[in-house]
């Protein structure tokens, strides 16, 4: 199994929602590209992490 971390920062907000744009590592393709989260659990979150466990 491995896992990964991705960071991302906000790029949008909507009526309900914020939309997240991922910032990859230097050099990688994006893993995700860009998330949305519900308003009434982002809050005011300007960067969020998401982490990732593949099982293989």
């Amino acid at each position: 199994m491995s896992q990964t971390t991705v960071k991302f920062t906000i790029e949008k907000e909507t009526k309900n929602s914020v939309r997240y744009k991922e910032e990859p590592a230097d050099g990688q393709a994006p893993i995700m590209g860009t998330v949305y989260l519900q308003k009434w659990f982002a809050g005011n979150a300007k960067t969020i992490e998401i982490t990732i466990n593949k099982k293989d």
